[in-house]
């Protein structure tokens, strides 16, 4: 396994941390943004397994899309959630964008 066990694994993360949001306090951007985000991650791993097209690439836009909008979030207000979203986006900005270059 290669680059597509960390998309699955953020996906999971991703999609469960949504869900979990939702069901605590009913916040319906938690869910669609958790779930889509999760599904983007999970996209790009499934395209990755497959030596499919644009595995890398989905799985990085997914990373920036969290990262844009965990990132400020943790900065302001230092919350626990925002944060460890902020790692995960960190994480997966790191590790796609890695290899995206490496196809440049």
């Amino acid at each position: 396994m290669g680059l597509e066990l960390p998309a699955y694994i953020l996906a999971a993360l991703t999609a469960t941390g949504g869900i979990i949001g939702f069901a605590k306090t009913g916040s319906k951007p938690s869910i669609i943004a958790g779930v889509s985000v999760g599904a983007l991650y999970g996209l790009g791993g499934l395209q990755l397994q497959n030596a499919g097209p644009y595995g890398v690439e989905l799985a990085l836009l997914a990373s920036a899309v969290l990262g844009g909008s965990s990132i400020p979030r943790a900065i302001r207000g230092r919350k626990p959630v925002p944060v460890v979203l902020s790692l995960i986006a960190t994480y997966g900005l790191y590790t796609f964008g890695s290899a995206f270059k490496e196809t440049l």
